[in-house]
């Protein structure tokens, strides 16, 4: 009997040993077959992560940050206990005595799910480093296996801090926060090693449900996971109680509730500077690289002076829009049941897409609409017992066009004409001038037609200030460098320059009378601003009046190849179409690479690339890109003398020859001293430009420049059309003369340096003929010629075009008749003011 029975054992102690040997084998053969082809988790040694890119100004201040991840890597000795032993009370308790993966952990998780308890997961932190970079989120049995196996050779090959940081700077712990560095910003506003222990633990509450874990919106639940991980803290000996007590006690405080000042309330609103670097950037590093590789970027940007162009930009689109006269509601509406009351109205203000980066402008809510006035809420803006209103003589300058028959009503008499209750709109304080006190609200609008505004260094090249259009927020299109537009007038200079390299001069004379040019079986006939024609007239006088006829008589003279040739070696087109109409900038390009070429007028000829960045530095503070290429010579010589600057060496490409860059220069000084600049530019140091406006007015143009810096503006509707009464000088002329003033107390201004190898001659700048040394008086003009060549008197230019030999010289304002020759061989008498022919295309003046 006890041998049966001891048999019995026996067979039992047989088949429980051969299903442990069983079993072991078969998952010791699951586990080989799935440890095949696993992903390597030595690469996990390398980590780079995707990081934050930021740019900063030239002070060192941020400007801005781009990632599709938002996330600050921070090593693992610079990674606080406290925090590391937050998330591991919260994770992983047993994290540094297990080796990959928790057994007790797992086995107390079965135990639970049997008891009819939450099925949980028992995944250590080495398993979802694993299964956050190695694996995928899918909940099966293949992948728990792999995730075992992989953490478990995690922890042959890093040592449990190096995890531990790998966890810490990849996980997701909501608002697009990745790590616990970003996250202790977005969350604090602080840094890791400020952190209170209940803050640490509030972070330490996301990993479970970053989704759902607001701690505005859900704060109760956010509270209740923030003390567990308190709590376990105590029990794991990593804070005492007296610590517990205090920390558990503290309410859950953050910035998304208002108790701490977000940090991107010190951060500029985006602009068209930094998004513009982003672009470039990219299309350099490539958009990947840009965004995830932790790139610290130093951009060329003067701040103060980017203030400046923005509102000096803005002051003359919105001039042109008030006179235009015409109110266009913002379309965006408040409906009236959130109006009841000041939290009801502010709070649905506060979510409305509106432009809120406009200088001095508030958005506003329009509350109620009186018998002449309308009262509107302010955001940021306290109310006051009489409220704010927008009185009934702010709105007379104004017409509402019907938005069926889009015929315009009336002028304005009371807000009711303009406004409805509900509308949103912008307001600003007037003030008085003299004492600044406060007037009134005034109602305002971002205009419909935009413009662009660059300025840039003319010796590096660096863009200080940019501005693209009204308001990024508005219009992120960035009209400075996106849009291609008509130069006009403004692209005359490279047709005089390839005429003066072409061994014209100044005072060379051309003939200013009617052109015919058949093309395509039609006739263009282009024609002055004036619609006059002034017979033979001096270089200089046509570039200072932007004389088309003298122009196209010129391009055709030296011809539009050797035009084209110049035009694309200064970059302002890639492959220009030698059209004679191009002479008069009917071909579009940027607004970016007009300044770029003007500037190279400005340092004497000298190949400048324009760039928003002074250096890009990777992630490991390595530079990859450097802007300035120059040597300095002296720059660790201790020896050099006070007051002297060190010696830097330049192999700039020389793209035109000095001495016609001088000449050119002095041609344009006389646009901004006499010409078509003349009543809106006006600056204490010598300034050259040149103004241009298409056809109908349809684009208006001024690029000019001192001594230091180069500046351009554009201005016109994205949708090309007539601008009644627009000029160059008349409305881009002031914008730059507003800017520029600003910019010569930060960089100065002087004599433009006149080049070595010529020598001035005195000109009668009406008639370019040669006066002697001791002339005076306002029509004489010093030309600067070049040694060696006897320049030549008297000789005109009619551009081949068939002309009379004997056109009087005359000076400005004579009304003498002419007789010419047209195109079709017809002698016909032209009287003095004449009027002729068509718009032309491209540039008027």
């Amino acid at each position: 009997m006890i041998r049966f029975i001891l048999g019995i054992f026996g067979s039992i102690f047989t088949f429980l040993t051969l299903g442990v040997f069983v079993g072991a084998l078969i998952i010791g053969a699951v586990f080989w077959m799935y440890s095949r082809d696993l992903p390597s988790h030595e690469q996990l040694a390398n980590y780079t992560p995707a990081t934050i890119s930021r740019v900063y100004s030239g002070e060192g201040d941020l400007m801005d940050e781009f990632a599709r991840e938002r996330r600050l890597y921070t090593p693992a000795d610079e990674i606080p206990a406290l925090v590391k032993h937050a998330f591991i009370s919260a994770e992983d308790k047993n994290f540094y005595q297990h080796q990959g993966f928790d057994m007790r952990g797992i086995v107390a998780a079965a135990i639970e799910a049997a008891r009819g308890g939450r099925l949980r997961g028992a995944s250590t932190i080495s398993q979802q480093v694993v299964k956050n970079f190695l694996l995928s989120s899918e909940r099966s049995a293949e992948r728990k296996i792999k995730e075992l196996i992989l953490s478990v050779r995690l922890e042959s090959s890093l040592n449990k801090d190096q995890i531990l940081a790998l966890y810490l700077n990849e996980i997701f712990l909501g608002q697009n926060s990745y790590g616990v560095t970003a996250a202790a910003q977005t969350y604090f506003n602080k840094t890791l090693d400020q952190l209170a222990p209940h803050e640490a633990a509030t972070l330490a509450a996301m990993p479970q449900a970053p989704g759902k874990y607001h701690p505005v919106r859900a704060k109760e639940r956010v509270l209740k996971r923030r003390n567990y991980v308190l709590r376990e803290m105590y029990q794991n000996g990593y804070i005492d109680k007296a610590s517990y007590e205090v920390e558990v006690e503290q309410p859950l405080r953050s910035v998304q509730n208002g108790d701490f000042e977000g940090f991107r309330r010190k951060l500029p609103p985006r602009d068209y500077f930094s998004d513009e670097i982003r672009r470039q950037l990219s299309r350099d590093f490539g958009a990947e690289e840009f965004f995830t590789g932790g790139m610290s970027v130093r951009a060329t940007v003067d701040p103060d002076l980017q203030l400046e162009a923005a509102k000096s930009l803005r002051k003359g689109l919105e001039d042109y829009d008030r006179r235009q006269g015409v109110w266009r509601p913002s379309g965006v509406t408040i409906p009236a049941d959130q109006l009841g009351d000041e939290a009801s109205w502010r709070a649905a203000l506060a979510d409305t897409k509106f432009p809120r980066d406009i200088e001095g402008w508030h958005a506003a809510v329009v509350l109620e609409i009186g018998s002449k006035d309308a009262r509107i809420g302010i955001e940021g803006v306290d109310e006051d017992e009489d409220g704010h209103w927008i009185p009934a003589k702010d709105v007379t300058w104004a017409r509402r066009r019907d938005p069926e028959s889009g015929k315009l009503g009336r002028k304005a008499r009371v807000a009711d004409d303009l406004l409805n209750v509900g509308d949103v709109v912008h307001v600003r304080r007037m003030v008085k001038d003299d004492d600044g006190s406060f007037i009134r609200w005034t109602l305002r609008q971002v205009p419909e037609v935009q413009g662009g505004f660059m300025a840039m260094d003319v010796n590096t090249g660096r863009v200080i200030a940019m501005q693209g259009g009204f308001s990024y927020q508005a219009s992120v299109f960035n009209r400075a460098t996106q849009a291609t537009r008509q130069p006009g007038s403004s692209f005359k200079p490279f047709v005089y320059a390839s005429a003066l390299d072409s061994g014209f001069s100044p005072a060379t004379i051309v003939i200013d009378a009617p052109i015919e040019v058949k093309s395509g079986g039609k006739i263009w006939r282009p024609q002055n601003a004036s619609k006059q024609f002034y017979g033979p007239t001096p270089l200089r006088t046509g570039i200072e009046r932007s004389r088309n006829l003298m122009t196209v008589r010129l391009a055709q003279e030296i011809g539009m190849e050797t035009v084209k040739a110049y035009a694309e070696r200064f970059g302002v087109y890639d492959n220009m179409n030698p059209f004679l109409a191009n002479s008069l900038g009917s071909e579009e390009t940027t607004l970016f690479k007009m300044v770029a070429a003007y500037a190279m007028f400005a340092n004497g000829g000298e190949r400048v690339e324009p760039t928003l960045v002074d250096r890009v530095q990777d992630r490991w503070g390595k530079t990859v890109y450097r802007h300035d290429r120059r040597d300095c010579v002296d720059c660790e010589n201790p020896n050099i003398a006070p007051g002297e600057a060190p010696r830097i060496l330049s192999d700039r490409e020389r793209v035109m020859d000095a001495i016609t860059a001088y000449q050119l220069t002095s041609m344009m000084t006389g646009v901004v001293q006499r010409g078509t600049a003349s009543r809106t530019v006006n600056l204490p140091v010598p300034t050259a430009g040149k103004t241009g406006t298409t056809n109908d007015g349809r684009d208006a143009w001024f690029i000019g420049f001192t001594s230091n810096i180069v500046a351009g503006c554009y201005i016109g509707y994205d949708r090309p059309r007539s601008m009644p009464g627009a000029s160059g000088g008349g409305m881009c002329g002031p914008v730059f003369n507003r800017f520029m003033k600003e910019a010569i107390k930060d960089y100065g201004g002087g004599p433009f340096k006149v080049p070595p190898g010529g020598h001035f001659i005195k000109i009668d700048r009406f008639t370019g003929a040669r006066l002697p040394e001791d002339a005076s008086g306002d029509h004489v003009v010093a030309e600067y010629f070049r040694d060696g060549e006897e320049p030549l008197f008297g000789v005109m230019f009619d551009g081949g075009f068939a002309m009379g030999s004997n056109l009087p010289l005359f000076a400005p304002g004579g009304d003498q008749a002419s007789e010419v020759t047209t195109s079709t061989g017809k002698r016909v008498i032209v009287p003095g003011k004449a009027d002729f022919g068509s718009l032309s295309s491209g540039g008027q003046y």
